[in-house]
C-alpha cells in the first residue's frame, strides 16, 4: 500500500514529494498501530528507589530514595507533584496514613519524619531510633506508627503527638520490614535473622516463624488478618497461618533476593518485587505463578497495590517508579527524573 502510494507521488511531483509523504505515512503508521507505555521524563529521583506507597484513594503516589527525598506522584499522569526535602541520609521507607492525610518516613539519618501529605509540609521528626530506620507502617486506625530499624528494635509512636509508646525487642539482627495486622492488634516484623515474629501491638512478643534461610525482608499481612506473607533473600515468598505460625506453602520462581511482598486489597494475590529486576504476582490460595512483569534495569526493592486493586506500582536501583496493570500485567507508565 505504501509502495503503490509513493509511485503515484513520484510520478505527480517528483522525489522530494514522495519522500515527504514517506514520512507522514510511517508517523501516521506507527500512531495508529502501536500503543506504548507512558514514559514521564521530568525532575524526579536522582538515586536508587527504595520504597513506594499508595495513597488510600489512589490518587497518589509516594516515593523514598537514596537521594534523601520523598517524592509525591500523581498516579494517574506520572507528574511530579512535590519533592520533600529534610532527612540527611538514604529514605528507606514510606507510608500513608489511612484517611491519606499524613505520610510517614524511615530514614538511614534515624529518624521518622511525618509530613502533611497535601501541603509536603514536615510536621514532626520522631527521634529514638540508634541506627538507620528501615521501614514504617501506620496502623489501620491511623494513631499509631511501628518502624524498625538497624538498630535491632521495632518501636510504636502516638502518630498524633510523636511520642514514643513502646520499643519491641527479640530480633537478634537489623529489622528490615514492619506490618500491622488490619485490626491494629498484631504487628508482624521480618528480619536478618532470618526470622518472621509477630508481637502484639502492645509489645509482647508472640511467635517466632523461622523456616526462610536467609534475611526477611518483607513482611505483609493479608486484608482478613489469617495470613501473613515473607520474603526473603532465600528467594522464596511464603505464606503462613497468622494465629498459628504454621508455614503454609512456599512460593518459588525468582531466580534472586526477594526484597518486598503485599497482599491484594481482596487477599487474592501476592505481588513480589526482587534482586532479578522482576516483580511478580502470585494466586495466593494456589501459590501459581500468574504474571511476571518485566521492565525495571535493576533490582526492585520495592511493591505496593492500589487500593482497589487494579494498580501496581514498583521502585527500583534503577531510579524509577513504574506503574502496571494488576491483571493483565502490562507496563502502564514510568516515572522517571530526567537522564543526566
Amino acid at each position: 500500500m505504501i509502495n503503490k502510494r509513493l509511485g503515484v507521488f513520484m510520478k505527480r511531483f517528483g522525489m522530494l514529494a514522495a519522500y515527504a509523504c514517506a514520512v507522514l505515512i510511517f508517523l501516521s503508521t506507527c500512531v495508529t498501530t502501536q500503543k506504548r507505555a507512558e514514559i514521564f521524563l521530568q525532575p524526579g529521583h536522582s538515586g536508587s528507589v527504595k520504597s513506594v506507597c499508595y495513597s488510600p484513594d489512589g490518587r497518589f503516589i509516594a516515593s523514598g530514595s537514596t537521594d534523601n527525598t520523598v517524592n509525591i506522584w500523581e498516579a494517574s499522569t506520572g507528574t511530579l507533584l512535590r519533592s520533600l526535602t529534610g532527612h540527611s541520609g538514604s529514605v528507606k521507607s514510606v507510608s500513608f496514613s489511612p484517611d491519606g492525610r499524613f505520610i510517614a518516613s524511615g530514614s538511614f539519618d534515624n529518624t521518622i519524619k511525618i509530613w502533611d501529605a497535601a501541603t509536603g509540609t514536615l510536621l514532626r521528626t520522631l527521634d529514638g531510633h540508634s541506627d538507620s530506620v528501615t521501614s514504617v507502617s501506620f496502623s489501620p486506625d491511623g494513631r499509631f506508627i511501628a518502624s524498625g530499624s538497624e538498630d535491632k528494635t521495632i518501636k510504636i509512636w502516638d502518630a498524633a503527638t510523636g511520642n514514643l509508646l513502646h520499643t519491641l525487642t527479640g530480633h537478634t539482627r537489623n529489622v528490615r520490614s514492619v506490618s500491622f495486622s488490619p485490626d491494629g492488634r498484631f504487628i508482624a516484623s521480618g528480619s536478618w535473622d532470618k526470622s518472621v515474629k509477630i508481637w502484639a501491638s502492645t509489645g509482647s512478643l508472640q511467635r517466632t516463624l523461622t523456616t526462610h534461610k536467609s534475611i526477611v525482608s518483607g513482611v505483609s499481612y493479608s486484608p482478613d488478618g489469617r495470613f501473613i506473607a515473607s520474603g526473603s533473600f532465600d528467594k522464596t515468598v511464603k505464606i503462613w497461618d497468622a494465629s498459628t505460625g504454621s508455614p503454609l506453602r512456599s512460593l518459588t520462581g525468582h531466580t534472586g533476593s526477594v526484597t518486598s511482598v503485599s497482599y491484594s486489597p481482596d487477599g487474592k494475590f501476592i505481588a513480589s518485587g526482587s534482586f532479578d529486576k522482576t516483580v511478580k504476582i502470585w494466586d495466593a490460595a494456589t501459590g501459581n505463578l500468574l504474571h511476571n512483569l518485566e521492565g525495571h534495569l535493576s533490582i526492585v526493592y520495592s511493591v505496593s497495590f492500589s487500593l482497589d486493586g487494579r494498580f501496581i506500582v514498583s521502585g527500583s536501583e534503577d531510579k524509577t517508579v513504574k506503574l502496571w496493570d494488576a491483571a493483565t500485567g502490562n507496563l502502564l507508565r514510568t516515572f522517571a527524573g530526567n537522564p543526566s
